[in-house]
């Protein structure tokens, strides 16, 4: 990449960024529905086909955050250790991002965390575009699976537990701090919750997917 290019690029990431902060901003003082995307690219100062240039819907100028963690858990499992299955690598990568408190799990109770997630959790049409991105989510973890061998039907069914273990884990974490309580205070049931539910799974897709990269299924363990 020359120098021109990177600058390009850059300045179509600054651009992105400042329609998104812009967006947000502005969803967050007068709601989602008061503002219309052409508040936002005037506020922005760009115009409208400028911004559907870099967001195809008024949605996605809010759930682009979301965009940056479809991958996360598709390059997880590829990236754990051999002899690792595809759940205990899952378990630990939440687990520890419930010490860090990352706002994906639900557990910050930063204040402009919990606003965003009130936004989004609140409304109708984000809630639904949301899903789309849960969708690509269970898509790129299918494929890691499938790429280790495991059969497409399998692959998806996994997929689709894993996924869906760590977003409602999340809602909960969220549900918790939303109710008045801190981070801090929602942990222990936080950590509690994630061991349980991921144990759960692993019960069963353990038997059935690789437990390390190229490796071949785990043994049957009841």
């Amino acid at each position: 990449m020359d120098n021109t290019t990177g600058l390009r690029e850059n300045k179509k990431l600054r651009t992105r960024r400042r329609l998104a902060d812009t967006a947000l901003e502005l969803f967050l003082e007068q709601g989602f529905d008061a503002v219309s995307v052409a508040d936002v690219a005037a506020a922005a100062e760009v115009s409208k086909p400028t911004l559907f240039r870099y967001f195809p819907t008024k949605e996605d100028l809010v759930l682009e955050r979301f965009a940056d963690h479809q991958d996360e858990a598709a390059r997880i499992v590829r990236e754990r250790p051999a002899g690792q299955g595809p759940v205990g690598a899952l378990r630990e990568h939440f687990l520890a991002a419930l010490d860090r408190r990352d706002p994906i799990t639900g557990l910050c109770d930063h204040p402009a965390v919990l606003a965003f997630e009130r936004l989004v959790f609140s409304t109708a049409s984000l809630e639904s575009r949301l899903a789309r991105y849960t969708a690509r989510e269970v898509e790129l973890l299918a494929a890691a699976l499938e790429a280790e061998s495991a059969p497409p039907l399998t692959a998806r069914l996994a997929a689709l537990h894993l996924v869906t273990v760590r977003r409602e884990l999340g809602r909960e974490n969220w549900r918790r701090i939303e109710a008045g309580r801190s981070a801090d205070e929602v942990h222990p049931a936080a950590v509690a919750d994630a061991t349980s539910a991921f144990g759960m799974l692993a019960g069963g897709l353990d038997e059935v997917l690789p437990v390390g990269p190229g490796a071949a299924p785990a043994a049957p363990t009841g």
